[in-house]
């Protein structure tokens, strides 16, 4: 693999040529080899044999002539490739002079007329069954580190919208069971079963840096289907980050021996939001602001700048505001958020920030690993 220049490897990583490859696959998985194997031997030696004649036939013309074996494969040589030529309407005519030299010349034209046939018929049959099944969601994202959306309800369209804000860029890839993309244009679809394997994979699970699942309703049978998907995910993905929604409470703990990585019940949060600005009025907008990117006031967390390390919680407040016009919210450390850490509180390697900031800027986002569970 070292031997291939990277400018190859990141031309066939492109996503629209993984989704080629993939129907590419698709079309070919039930044909049989050995066939195509008999048929390139066939047409193989059917141009051998044309050559063999030509050479035999065009011996004795002008130009023409071989009086010992090296000179006979010489002009087998010289002939096959004008058979090659010929069959794809690109050899010279005026090559042949004899009767039988141009008898066998209308033969490979005609057989290269059936061959170009076949190509084109193959090429427009596979463009048809690319498109056909990249609009039916039957297709393979072919993305890397994309989030990938399973399921559909009221929360993941208000997170498509979110994600495809985001200033990371970050691919988003929709998996739901029906026939017509329910996210729009600009987001990939795939049909399918949440909790299929082979499904997860055409969305590209194995390598998503995130997958959020979303239950179809607000049922306890829809939480179930969210805890089979993220099983299924942790068996083909466990490294992929998962962050579920679930209906009920009553489940979390259901979520968590599924290995969920992050566990959002939603009637939860509203509940507890909306009894804090109840007493504290303006909380809620507050809130939905920082959470929801508005102006000057996106949530970010961040690795801590090398620079930074041994700083007091006041030492760092102060440098992200005057550095990065960022405020501090938390800072996790061995997978333990501190949200209002102590005084002598010193920051070491390792830990990382939540703030709030306008941008990313300088800072560098957090790449969360799977064993990060705070």
């Amino acid at each position: 693999m070292a031997l291939v220049p990277k400018s190859f490897r990141l031309f066939f990583a492109l996503p629209v040529l993984r989704r080629a490859a993939f129907h590419f696959r698709r079309m070919t998985s039930g044909m049989d080899g050995a066939f195509f194997g008999r048929v390139g031997v066939a047409l193989l030696g059917f141009l051998l044999f044309t050559s063999t004649i030509l050479t035999l036939a065009e011996r004795d013309t002008e130009g023409r002539g071989w009086h010992s074996v090296g000179g006979f494969f010489r002009e087998l040589g010289d002939w096959f490739y004008w058979s090659l030529t010929t069959s794809f309407s690109a050899g010279d005519s005026s090559a042949v002079q004899t009767a039988i030299g141009q008898i066998t010349g209308w033969l490979l034209i005609l057989f290269g007329v059936a061959i170009v046939a076949a190509i084109t018929g193959a090429l427009v049959g596979f463009l048809i069954e690319y498109l056909l099944k990249e609009g039916m969601g039957m297709g393979a994202a072919g993305f890397r580190d994309h989030i990938v959306v399973c399921g559909w309800n009221s929360t993941a369209r208000e997170l498509v919208t979110e994600l495809e804000g985001d200033e990371f860029t970050t691919k988003v890839v929709v998996i739901h069971d029906t026939d017509k993309n329910p996210a729009g244009d600009g987001v990939y679809f795939v049909s399918g079963d949440i909790t299929r394997a082979d499904d997860l994979r055409r969305a590209g699970i194995e390598e998503a840096m995130a997958a959020v699942i979303c239950p179809a309703d607000g049922s306890n049978e829809a939480d179930m289907r969210s805890i089979l998907c993220v099983m299924a995910i942790e068996a083909i993905a466990p490294e992929v980050r998962t962050v579920v929604e679930a209906n009920n409470p009553a489940h979390v703990e259901h979520f968590q021996r599924a290995e969920a990585d992050e566990i959002v019940v939603s009637s939860r949060l509203v509940s507890r939001l909306m009894a804090r600005s109840s007493l504290y009025p303006g909380l809620a907008e507050l809130v939905t602001d920082i959470v929801s990117g508005g102006d000057g006031s996106e949530l970010y967390r961040v690795s801590l700048p090398d620079n930074y390390v041994g700083l007091s919680v006041d030492e760092l407040s102060s440098k992200l505001r005057a550095e990065h016009r960022a405020t501090l919210l938390s800072i996790s450390r061995n997978g333990q958020a501190n949200l209002n850490p102590p005084q002598d509180f010193r920051l070491q390697v390792g830990d990382d920030l939540v703030v709030v900031a306008e941008s990313l800027g300088e800072l560098a986002p957090l790449e969360m690993d799977h064993s990060d569970t705070d």
